[in-house]
């Protein structure tokens, strides 16, 4: 059966891929991943917060100590809480690009404009195949309108494409008032792939101690439906590619994905809990459920339920909500 999908301007043999997660810090976990037919390595991500972190630091340094240094470092997180450093994280490009031959993401998480993104650069002359930018923002200021916060997002996606001559992925979140017309706006400023969608790990808080708690909860295959809605939606209605990431588990969510929309599947929760080998265990159901249901390839039932194709179009829009409100009965 004929899997094979383009994502980013590359041909691969599947859509599946690992998404940004700890899974690329081990140069064995990446072997068993491509052993398991990962079709594309997704870095974890690089974080604006750390490179600014490390040119304050260079900075002080060089300056003599200064209390404007310190204080601003105070509101930094410490090296040590991450895993890989700047000069790191470029180094662990290498080593991927010389284990695998698959294409190798690397990921920049941010939120603001600056020197940061020159970072990008430093990414593509380390290896990476292509980069992909995570925007994890909260828009908790109440005096910043919606406008500039998709502003410095097109902004920051624009800058990156001047940066490299790699492709460029943005990982975004689904809450922006208008997400069809952020879509849009990111699409013609020349971004080569979306990814769907960026989770935010909500806090939880300790009545006793009164501590707010920072818990990692995987997803599941819950988390799914959302991205299906998306995908279906802006299927066939912008050129960049689409990528899925969050409640992918099984076989069948797999297929749900593609048949709305989607060009590449990344997964990560289903993999930190069963492992690499999962990747090769949907890859195989998803094959054989083709051939059972008679497709021909992946790419004949691709955006097959997209909002342009789905015989009602509405199901993905306001009716659906009242339908499901009106139809809903007491057991």
């Amino acid at each position: 059966m004929d899997l094979s999908t383009h994502y980013l301007g590359f041909k691969l043999p599947s859509p599946f891929m690992c998404g940004a997660s700890p899974l690329a810090d081990k140069l064995d976990n990446v072997r068993k991943m491509e052993d398991a037919g990962a079709a594309a390595i997704v870095m974890r991500s690089l974080f604006e917060e750390q490179l600014i972190a490390e040119g304050l630091a260079t900075a002080s340094a060089m300056d003599g100590p200064a209390e404007s240094f310190a204080e601003a470092l105070s509101y930094l997180p410490q090296p040590d809480e991450f895993v890989l450093g700047p000069d790191e994280y470029l180094e662990q490009i290498r080593k991927i690009k010389q284990a695998v031959k698959v294409p190798v993401i690397a990921s920049l998480n941010g939120t603001t404009l600056g020197g940061w993104l020159d970072y990008a650069k430093q990414m593509q002359q380390a290896g990476a195949d292509a980069l992909e930018l995570n925007v994890y923002y909260l828009a908790t200021d109440m005096t910043e309108p919606g406008e500039a916060v998709v502003k410095r997002t097109v902004d920051m996606v624009r800058s990156v494409k001047k940066a490299v001559t790699v492709p460029v992925a943005v990982k975004l979140s689904p809450y922006y008032s208008s997400f069809a017309n952020v879509a849009k706006q990111l699409d013609a400023a020349g971004v080569d792939g979306m990814v769907l969608f960026n989770r935010f790990y909500q806090p939880d808080i300790d009545v006793e101690t009164l501590e707010v708690l920072s818990d990692l909860n995987l997803s599941s295959s819950g988390a799914l439906l959302l991205r299906l809605r998306w995908l279906a939606i802006l299927s066939g209605r912008i050129q960049a590619d689409l990528a899925v990431t969050g409640g992918v588990h099984t076989c069948l969510d797999a297929v749900k994905a593609v048949m709305c929309g989607a060009h590449a599947v990344q997964m990560v929760s289903a993999l930190l809990q069963r492992g690499p080998q999962q990747l090769k265990a949907i890859r195989q159901e998803v094959a054989k459920w083709l051939e059972e249901h008679e497709y021909d390839s992946l790419a004949q039932m691709q955006g097959s339920m997209s909002l342009l194709k789905v015989p009602n179009p509405k199901a993905y829009e306001r009716a659906n909500y009242m339908h499901i409100l009106q139809s809903w009965q007491p057991a």
